[in-house]
Order: structure tokens, then sequence, then C-alpha cells
């Protein structure tokens, strides 16, 4: 943040007195799309913080835990229902809040299925981090699509490719720890 304000304190002093082309009305223009950015992220944000307070306020990611442990007895099958839900909450909170979240709920989870905790800590990083970048919610999307000007939409097909390798390195972290765990 602060070689941001100092970059920006710099590009405006040259192009005062260096090329002397920044005039008031650019300086306004300027002013005006910084802040309609700066609005769209933090109404994503402020989103992503709602639904994370819903979601602890009703205890989702633990009442999910209870119930998979309660009937599901099959490792696999442990590990694709953390993935999913790891991906669901990924799409509406951002990455460090979903880790504080999720990392009391899943660790008891994992080691009743013999995870090792740096696999767990791994996969939920995967895990949220395409959340970022998946509708949605996914901040990292929305805020990409309005610095580029593009829909949502037009974004999320050109990120197919993308999306494909994510869901291959999940699975690969997830189901083969001696890839990571080296």
């Amino acid at each position: 943040t602060e070689v941001a304000v100092l970059s920006t304190l710099y590009a405006g002093l040259v192009s005062v007195f260096v090329y002397h082309d920044l005039s008031w009305k650019r300086l306004n223009a300027a002013v005006v799309e910084s802040g309609l950015a700066t609005g769209v992220v933090l109404l994503v944000i402020m989103t992503s913080a709602a639904i994370g307070w819903l979601l602890t306020f009703d205890q989702m990611p633990q009442g999910i835990t209870q119930w998979v442990q309660a009937n599901v007895h099959i490792d696999w099958v442990v590990i694709l229902l953390m993935n999913l839900l790891m991906l669901f909450v990924g799409m509406f909170i951002d990455l460090p809040a979903a880790v504080l979240l999720l990392t009391p709920v899943f660790v008891p989870l994992a080691q009743s299925v013999g995870m090792d905790l740096t696999q767990l800590g791994i996969m939920m990083v995967v895990n949220l981090a395409i959340g970022l970048y998946t509708p949605p919610v996914g901040t990292t999307l929305f805020i990409t699509s309005a610095v580029a000007k593009v829909k949502v939409g037009q974004t999320v097909r050109e990120l197919g490719p993308f999306y494909l390798v994510a869901f291959t390195v999940l699975a690969i972290v997830s189901y083969m720890p001696a890839s990571i765990l080296r």
C-alpha cells in the first residue's frame, strides 16, 4: 500500500513537472475512475464478509463436519467432501478468513482419515484460491473484471483452461500426498 501511494505521487509529480500533461480535468477523471474501482472492490469484500459472518453464526462448517464424521466412513469420500466444502466456502469468503474459519473444523476430520496436516494446509490453500476466481462471489474474479472493464461471464469463459489445471492440481494434492510431502 505504501509503495502504491509513493508510486502514485511520483507519477503525478512526473506528469506535472516533466511531461506537463496533467490537467485538473484529467486528475478529476482519474480520481473518479479510481473511486469507482475501489467501490467495486469494497462492495465485493463487504458481501464476502457478510456471508462469512452468516456461515460462522449458523456454524455451517461444524455441522457439516459432524455429519461427515457420523455418516461417511470411506477416506477418499471424506476428502472429496472436504474439498467440496472448501470450494463452496472459498467462493464466498476471502482466503484468510476462510482459513481461520475452516482450519479448526477440518483438522480433526483430516486426522480421522490419516491425512498429514501439511497436506491439509496445501489442500485448503489450493481450494480457497480456486474459490477466489469462481462465481458467484469470487472476489478476484469481480475485481479483475471491473479493472479490465469486461463482463464477469466473459472472464469466466476465458478462465476455462485455468479451472482445468487448478482442479487437476487439487486432485493431485488431495489424493497423492507423496507428490507434495517429499
